[in-house]
């Protein structure tokens, strides 16, 4: 007995011990980097990573995104880790310290917590593959600053030393994304930004307009010096328009860029930030009493200018949560993927056919509301009134300006599909119903005419009752024909027995007077021999 009771204790320990540490390991596995998107084994696609997806799907709180972007051993992930208050042992890997390097998207598993107006939000912080590294395309690089683009709230554009003009041009792809994506006019950005710093959110009657609320740009530029132009100026200058008297083609596409640029407006800030050490190498072996302190002052700054530059991740007026950010981001890739090279027109294109089924879906319900058949003029009407709505429905859920006319054309000849198909299936019903009402009126008429001795006036109210019946309940498009052969019936049966009904009265006054006349004249002539008669027997 006692040896049972030991086995049984035993048993209970090692369940205990491992359903414990089954809970340990997922709280400690929450605290580590996860792949969420990778490269294909092109290396010119991306792919969704399910180990991270699943880590942020478990957020049920509102998200707001930080990714870091830049050149390849720009120090990003370093960067990152400082901003998370980790350790290269516990963070991000750095590419001198592992031999996993960064490839594609990764995010912090464990998200950082702020509080925004009285309202809990989540923030994750992405580390991107950098650009320019080896044996990687350009439209790989295009795409993951794309997606970077899009997902954040802030996007922290990670450079040393300098702005160079392949910087610039660089952004030409995710601001021209940006101008697809984040709204109609720069009254919408200012007027969000607004609501977002006081409230944190958008309310129903806002956000609308815009199809999610674009990434609030750091320029951070980490160099060894601080004197002479500050970080703003070197920006400003950077993004000036080029002069070009001699009319240099290359400088006027420098020049567009520039002008394209012009979409962030205030939604960029700058910010700089010394090496904190002259060995980088050793970076992950020092703390802060080791570091530049003039780093570790400006690094807390860069902390708070973070923090409060945030806002809550919306797309189409919905704050974002785990699972919403996920579908948001497998919408994305779909886009990004589209194509051997990514454009704004396939991205947008994705992203709107979404919001083409629902108004599709919109105006196919309230159609078939209808109950059919009708006058064609009412489906008509109809018609008209909901296509006007789909629009409206689109104009404020569409993504981006330039490329939406087509998706708008697109939408028209949806409608007019289905349409289409209404006004086939109407005057089927039509059809079908007046056939009905038709094929019983002429039974009916075929049923007076055989009567005995028909009557004119019975066949005229049989008649009325039929055509009120039909002309109550044959509707729609074929009702006008159906009516042409009701006449036609009338006529068919009425004049043959009109005709009857004449006879019969030429009959009775030909034949009908004779016989009354006949038998008329016998008393006549009785009388006559009575008075005859009663002479003679008067004479005699």
């Amino acid at each position: 007995m006692g040896a049972c009771l030991r086995a049984l204790a035993f048993w209970v320990l090692v369940f205990c011990f491992f359903f414990a540490s089954g809970t340990s390991d997922d709280a400690v596995d929450l605290r580590r980097a996860f792949p969420i998107v990778e490269p294909d084994s092109e290396h010119t696609k991306l792919r969704l990573a399910k180990e991270g997806l699943d880590a942020i799907q478990r957020i049920t709180t509102p998200i707001a995104v930080v990714a870091v972007i830049g050149p390849y051993r720009s120090g990003k992930s370093f960067l990152l880790n400082q901003l998370l208050s980790l350790s290269c042992d516990e963070g991000f890997g750095v590419g001198h310290m592992r031999d996993t390097k960064t490839k594609g998207i990764w995010v912090w598993g464990t998200p950082f917590e702020i509080d925004i107006n009285g309202r809990k939000i989540s923030v994750l912080y992405l580390d991107t593959e950098g650009f320019e590294s080896v044996g990687k395309s350009n439209v790989y690089d295009d795409r993951i600053f794309a997606l970077a683009t899009i997902m954040s709230s802030v996007l922290i554009y990670n450079l040393p030393e300098t702005i160079r003009e392949a910087d610039i041009s660089r952004l030409s792809f995710a601001v021209e994304i940006a101008e697809e994506f984040y709204g109609r006019s720069n009254l919408a950005f200012a007027m969000n930004s607004i609501i977002l710093f006081y409230w944190g959110s958008l309310p129903d009657c806002c956000g609308q307009d815009v199809a999610f609320e674009p990434a609030k740009l750091l320029w951070l530029i980490q160099r060894d010096f601080l004197q002479g132009k500050s970080v703003q100026e070197m920006v400003n200058e950077a993004l000036q328009l080029v002069p070009n008297s001699s009319g240099d083609k290359n400088i006027d596409q420098v020049n567009r860029i520039r002008d394209s640029l012009a979409i962030m407006g205030d939604n960029n800030t700058a910010f700089s930030l010394p090496q904190p050490h002259l060995q980088r190498t050793k970076l992950c072996d020092l703390n802060d009493s080791e570091l530049d302190q003039m780093y570790v002052k400006k690094r807390e700054q860069l902390k708070q200018l973070v923090v409060s530059i945030i806002h809550p991740k919306i797309v189409q007026g919905k704050l974002q949560n785990g699972n919403d950010f996920v579908a948001f981001l497998e919408q994305i890739i779909e886009a990004l993927n589209k194509g051997e090279i990514p454009s704004t027109g396939s991205i947008v294109e994705v992203f709107n056919k979404v919001i083409l089924e629902r108004c599709m879906r919109l105006y196919s319900e309230q159609m078939e509301i209808l109950q059919l058949p009708v006058e064609e003029n009412r489906l008509q009407e109809l018609h008209e009134k909901l296509k006007v709505e789909a629009k409206k429905l689109f104009d404020h859920q569409h993504f981006g300006r330039n490329h939406a006319a087509q998706s708008v054309l697109e939408l028209d000849y949806e409608m007019q599909k289905v349409f289409r198909t209404f006004l086939r299936i109407n005057e089927y019903q039509s059809s079908k119903l007046c056939e009905v009402r038709y094929t019983q009126c002429e039974d009916k008429m075929d049923h007076l005419q055989v009567m005995r001795l028909p009557s004119m006036a019975k066949f005229n109210d049989g008649f009325l009752h039929c055509n009120q019946t039909f002309e109550r309940e044959c509707v729609g498009p074929s009702k006008e024909m159906y009516t042409q052969k009701m006449t036609k019936v009338k006529l068919k049966w009425a004049i043959p027995i009109g005709v009857l009904l004449l006879a019969l009265v030429l009959y009775w006054q030909c034949f009908g007077r004779r016989k009354h006349g006949s038998g008329s004249l016998l008393p006549l002539y009785i009388g006559r021999h009575h008075k005859s008669g009663s002479n003679r027997s008067r004479s005699e």
